[in-house]
């Protein structure tokens, strides 16, 4: 099991989130829990606490929260503890990706 914190960025949107990366592998209580071989990320946005493990389970009004589910899934591999991910730039709205809100804050 491992875990990165995430910067989900969209249109005036801003969401400190933590993936956790959990399947079977993981043990007792996660085949217990009822997660299967295939890795899945379990994806906590911090500020609300809202949370899920399946990209296809947030409210069909929160696009931003499932593109960047299914990004972050699809690239867990690749992606580090405090990367952006960029829905606007991932859906190709944008010519290149949003950089980190912390380049500007304090």
């Amino acid at each position: 099991m491992t875990s990165k914190f995430l910067e989900i960025r969209d249109s005036n949107t801003f969401i400190p989130a933590l993936g956790i990366s959990i399947s079977s592998i993981d043990g007792y209580l996660a085949r217990r829990a009822g997660f299967g071989q295939t890795r899945c990320i379990y994806l906590v946005m911090l500020e609300t606490q809202r949370c899920a493990y399946d990209p296809y389970d947030w409210p069909a009004s929160a696009r931003t929260m499932a593109v960047a589910h299914q990004h972050i899934e699809a690239n867990w591999d690749i992606l580090n503890s405090g990367d952006v991910v960029d829905v606007e730039w991932i859906l190709g709205e944008t010519k290149q990706p949003k950089v980190s809100e912390r380049e500007s804050y304090p």
